[in-house]
């Protein structure tokens, strides 16, 4: 058990954070059991009750599953686990980020492809007001944002409900480490031109094109989001 005693500020928040890393790293390894709980709060420095607050916000994130009489089983997220557990993965270990901005390439190019074929009339100016919404955003932050609803409307244009919540999740994955993930974004006006190709594409019913205009704007903005990372990470 960690040695290390909880400080008392924020506790519960601060041992479900604990908690949930201790699981993700194995510490807790899939399929264990937990210690019992007057055992593991004692490791832990907090009280009983600290530490079931933060165990039912990690059995709620479906890292856990307790059964009264028997104890805490430690879940096997890669085995049990669905695409709402990302954002918290991803801010566990930035492997995840890079995996995420793959799928986040090939998912992308094919809803862009889908949208093209099935998208009405309505939908395909509704891209263009949402490009036109990044073009027009005051700062990097707004146009960030903008650009995630114009994806979103993409997903919505394929007539595949299954689409708009995978492309939901994917954005989930990184919305609680986006700040770092900006810098295709901080000069609005060449984000939209960069986002322009898939709208028209789209917009013209070319599902080819949009295809190809989507992998060149996921590759491109992928590359300056990591390059910043590394920058942001260097000494």
């Amino acid at each position: 058990m960690p040695a290390e005693i909880i400080p008392r500020q924020s506790v519960v928040d601060v041992l479900e954070h604990r908690l949930r890393e201790d699981i993700l790293d194995g510490t807790h390894g899939p399929g264990s059991m937990l210690p019992p709980e007057r055992e593991l709060a004692a490791g832990y420095g907090v009280t009983r009750t600290t530490l079931k607050h933060a165990l039912s916000r990690l059995e709620q994130a479906s890292l856990l599953h307790t059964r009264h009489g028997i104890g805490t089983r430690v879940r096997d997220f890669r085995r049990e686990g669905g695409a709402d557990l990302l954002p918290m993965l991803a801010a566990h270990d930035s492997g995840w980020l890079t995996e995420v901005f793959e799928v986040r390439r090939h998912i992308g190019a094919l809803i862009a492809r889908c949208a093209a074929t099935h998208r009405t009339t309505r939908q395909a100016r509704r891209l263009q007001e949402l490009l036109q919404a990044v073009a027009q955003a005051p700062d990097g932050d707004t146009a960030q944002l903008a650009d995630i609803e114009v994806h979103r409307e993409l997903a919505r244009a394929t007539g595949n409900r299954v689409y708009l919540l995978l492309t939901n999740s994917l954005f989930n994955a990184y919305l609680s480490v986006r700040s770092t993930l900006r810098a295709p974004f901080e000069d609005p006006a060449v984000a939209a031109d960069r986002l322009a190709p898939v709208v028209q594409a789209v917009f013209d019913g070319l599902p080819d094109e949009a295809d190809r205009a989507a992998d060149r704007y996921l590759r491109t903005t992928e590359k300056i989001m990591i390059c910043s990372l590394e920058t942001d990470d260097a000494p």
